[in-house]
């Protein structure tokens, strides 16, 4: 295998195939813990968090595994549809979980209209998959069928935006893989496309950056205004996250639109030559994915209430993820300017 790839590349690949593979081991051994500590509330941000971290890191060692065996075993598949979409899915997930994220700080950061207005209730207190209220004395099939089941799911309009957003990218992906796989025969031509999609999603991560540097400040804003020690803690992951997904989305996009790193690394690994180069395309991935998941991981390593039998769960309100409750009366997190100092003080841990 050594012979017909790249040494240089070949060490790089099994690194990032390490890094991705101790996250999606973590991605999925905190979702397990979470799913048994709190069976009942069901498919929260959380869990669906999880899981696309997870999920997205899987979609990684299977890109960079696939690759060096296809270049080895010269799949013909490999260069028009088949490494197109493996290359692409992943990301897809990783902007879904982050798309996520960013659009409960929007919930947070606009509470106070939603309440408002009134037409639905704050998402910001409930899971974004929410099935029907737990029924005391459930039976174990029934917590079975609540945990698994996706039947009731109500999703908020800004989640809804989100999943709009991802069904557009798989449109577009499967869009690509067709030109690309009518292309073949002009390789060139499949390479321009292939480059106008790269540009494309580096330009939609960058402006994701942006908009997490918007929702931070507005977030951090807001949260000074509460005094309790929850409130600090809060703040500094608020800053940590925000700052984080600024630097990494931006350079890991500058990266993608002002290089071609990328298209050689899938489609002509021989043309990568020298240090530079090898740096680069570490540089995109760790910091265009991997430092992203393992600070979204450190922040939501903390577990849920454990659910009962014979009470609902009250929520555990915090910025990036909420836990979910069936229950009618929550706290309210993230006061407005004009909030009362009775509403500030609820914000205060019990």
């Amino acid at each position: 295998m050594i012979k017909c790839y790249p040494f240089n590349l070949l060490f790089v690949n099994i690194a990032l195939i390490c890094l991705d593979v101790v996250l999606a081991f973590i991605a999925f051994f905190q979702l397990c813990r979470i799913h048994l500590r709190n069976q009942r509330v069901g498919w929260t941000r959380q869990k669906v968090l999880h899981l696309m971290i997870g999920s997205s890191n899987c979609g990684y060692f299977i890109y960079f595994l696939c690759m060096v065996v296809a270049t080895c075993k010269r799949w013909l598949c490999w260069s028009n549809v088949c490494g197109f979409v493996l290359m692409a899915l992943p990301k897809i997930l990783f902007l879904a979980a982050f798309l996520l994220l960013l659009s409960f700080w929007a919930d947070l950061c606009h509470q106070a209209n939603d309440e408002e207005d009134g037409d639905e209730e704050n998402s910001s207190r409930k899971p974004l998959l929410e099935t029907s209220k737990t029924k005391v004395g459930l039976s174990n099939i029934d917590i079975r069928r609540k945990c698994c089941s996706f039947q009731g799911i109500r999703v908020g309009s800004r989640q809804k935006f989100v999943i709009v957003v991802i069904v557009l990218n798989v449109l577009l992906i499967i869009a690509f893989a067709a030109i690309i796989r009518i292309e073949q025969k002009n390789p060139s031509n499949s390479l321009v496309f292939a480059r106008v999609y790269i540009d494309f999603l580096a330009t939609l991560v960058l402006l994701m950056g942006v908009a997490f540097g918007c929702y931070g400040f507005l977030l951090f804003s807001k949260l000074r205004r509460v005094r309790s020690e929850k409130a600090s803690s809060e703040m500094r992951k608020v800053v940590g996250l925000a700052v984080v997904s600024v630097l990494c989305f931006t350079s890991s996009s500058l990266i993608a639109l002002f290089t071609d790193v990328l298209l050689f690394h899938h489609w002509n690994p021989e043309k990568i030559n020298g240090v530079k180069a090898l740096i680069l395309l570490i540089l995109h991935h760790v910091l265009g994915s991997s430092v992203p998941f393992a600070f979204g991981l450190w922040f939501m390593r903390e577990l849920p209430a454990p659910s009962t039998s014979n009470r609902q769960v009250q929520p555990r309100a915090i910025t990036f993820i909420s836990y979910g409750s069936a229950g009618r009366h929550h706290h309210q997190y993230c006061p407005t300017a004009t909030s009362s100092e009775k509403q500030v003080s609820r914000t205060s841990p019990n």
